[in-house]
């Protein structure tokens, strides 16, 4: 440990004195210079104090802006003041000068020195937030994969079970009613899997996806194609903005996102109405929105639909009675891509709604 840190003392140390030496040499090229086109030395003050400014700024702690300071000091009675290159702080009016320098390099160095160090500290806070809320999701989302993974392998076990124990007393409906609770469930499964997966392709440090542009009708086209192999049955009403758009996105993730919400709409709605799924643009984003007619979301389930609390802990029989980790994900998902995602009760029904930045992408296209 001592010797990391010393390590690390040594290496502030070149830097700084090195990050000094660069700073002070190029602020005194620059005042000779001026200083031989003007002949004023208060003018070759200020640009020490800048220097003194800058140092404080690219070095850690205050020694390094005191030590400036003082050669700024220094350079200025040394090389820019009559007689030159003669230490003579006796000159009429100089002290004053000299002192009203120092103390304004002084100040400067130390505010700068702690706005950096308060800055610093507000970056670590901002940090040490994100990874609690981080560590929030991650923890819903563990609780709500337990749950909707338990849930249907518990229902394939039992189906299992009474099919291998009493096939020869059931009748081809019965066999057949068992087979499909199965395979819904089984699907159930896959979906949830993909889910995971989905996850894995986001990066964990940063929280952030790689995003390319990418056709926003081709996407929302494969997306409810994807959907209607999972659920044929299901009607969904599909509009998008007649302009051509690129959106910067991970093409797969945002599919995820739509066919989640979709199966949402149908499992959670009560009702067998059509959902719609349309697209608009706004200013710089593009606007999702997935909407069902039925009974629409709880309001005091609404703070905490996308964290994992949506997950009823009481359902059993039914793997889609629990919003769980489907809606987690699309949170993590939309989150990573710089979007926000939120649900809001309609006089009929719910409507999921979703934002994806357009960035430079709308700019090249106008």
């Amino acid at each position: 440990m001592n010797r990391r840190k010393s390590t690390m003392d040594r290496k502030t140390l070149a830097m700084n004195t090195t990050t000094t030496i660069a700073i002070m040499g190029v602020s005194t090229i620059v005042a000779e210079a001026f200083f031989h086109y003007s002949k004023n030395s208060t003018s070759v003050a200020i640009i020490y104090v800048l220097a003194v400014m800058m140092v404080a700024r690219y070095t850690v702690g205050y020694i390094p802006g005191i030590i400036a300071s003082l050669f700024g000091v220094v350079f200025v009675n040394y090389v820019f003041t009559y007689p030159y290159m003669t230490l003579n702080f006796s000159i009429d009016g100089y002290p004053i000068t000299f002192v009203g320098m120092m103390v304004t390099s002084g100040i400067t160095s130390a505010l700068t020195t702690k706005f950096k160090k308060q800055n610093q500290m507000l970056n670590e806070r901002e940090k040490l937030l994100m990874e609690a809320e981080k560590e929030t999701m991650r923890a819903n989302l563990l609780r709500a994969v337990s749950h909707d993974l338990r849930t249907p392998l518990t229902s394939i076990i039992g189906l299992a079970n009474t099919y291998l124990t009493g096939e020869e007393y059931l009748s081809v409906q019965e066999k057949r009613e068992i087979v499909q609770n199965i395979s819904e469930d089984s699907n159930w499964l896959l979906n949830m899997v993909e889910n995971l997966l989905s996850v894995t392709r986001i990066r964990v440090g940063d929280a952030s996806v790689n995003t390319n542009p990418e056709p926003l009708e081709e996407v929302v086209s494969e997306a409810v194609m994807r959907f209607h192999k999972r659920l044929p049955d299901a009607q969904v009403k599909v509009r998008v903005p007649e302009t051509f758009l690129m959106v910067p996105m991970d093409a797969m993730l945002i599919e995820q996102v739509l066919i989640n919400l979709l199966e949402n709409g149908v499992y959670h709605s009560g009702v067998q109405d059509a959902l719609e799924l349309y697209v608009e643009q706004r200013d710089r984003e593009v606007v999702f929105h997935i909407r069902d007619y039925g009974k629409g979301i709880e309001e005091n389930r609404m703070e905490t639909l996308f964290d994992g609390a949506g997950t009823d802990n009481n359902a059993s029989g039914d793997s889609h009675k629990g919003v769980g980790i489907g809606l987690t994900i699309c949170k993590t998902i939309v989150t990573a891509h710089h979007g926000k995602i939120w649900a809001v009760n309609r006089d009929k029904g719910a409507e999921i709604l979703f934002t994806l930045p357009l960035g430079e992408e709308k700019e090249d296209g106008e």
